[in-house]
């Protein structure tokens, strides 16, 4: 009679590592695709004299139209004072990123409800001309 040798079981860990692998560069490509861009979607204006400031805080985005955006959101004038002043207003840094094709007047008056809201850091972004 002939005795069945019994095998021991094998974990291949080679093609666990490729599977491994694989599914670590799956998730890092889907969650950088995930992740919003931080361009802004106004046609800036260029300026010959344009500095790169530390990130600001708050960015504001003003379309032609005359739309505000504020965290990807439209938003009111007014309900833009009362958000800005949640916050410390004195320490608050907001950037307007302001569509070249923006009327002056509409700019004006964001500005005047940043300061309403005791906002004092206020700067205009533009993208530098070569």
């Amino acid at each position: 009679m002939q005795y069945l040798e019994m095998k021991k079981g094998r974990v291949e860990i080679i093609p666990m590592i490729d599977i491994m692998l694989f599914l670590l560069i799956f998730f890092i490509m889907i969650t950088v695709h995930m992740i919003p861009s931080q361009g802004l979607p106004a046609h800036l204006p260029g300026s010959s004299s344009a500095q790169e400031l530390p990130k600001p805080k708050v960015v504001l985005t003003l379309h032609t139209d005359g739309t505000l955006e504020f965290k990807d959101k439209t938003i009111s004038l007014q309900d833009l004072e009362a958000q800005l002043r949640q916050g410390n207003p004195s320490e608050t840094q907001v950037t307007i990123a302001a569509d070249k094709g923006a009327d002056i007047q509409a700019l004006v008056k964001v500005m005047d409800a940043c300061r309403h809201a005791g906002v004092t850091a206020i700067g205009l972004a533009a993208k530098p001309v070569s």
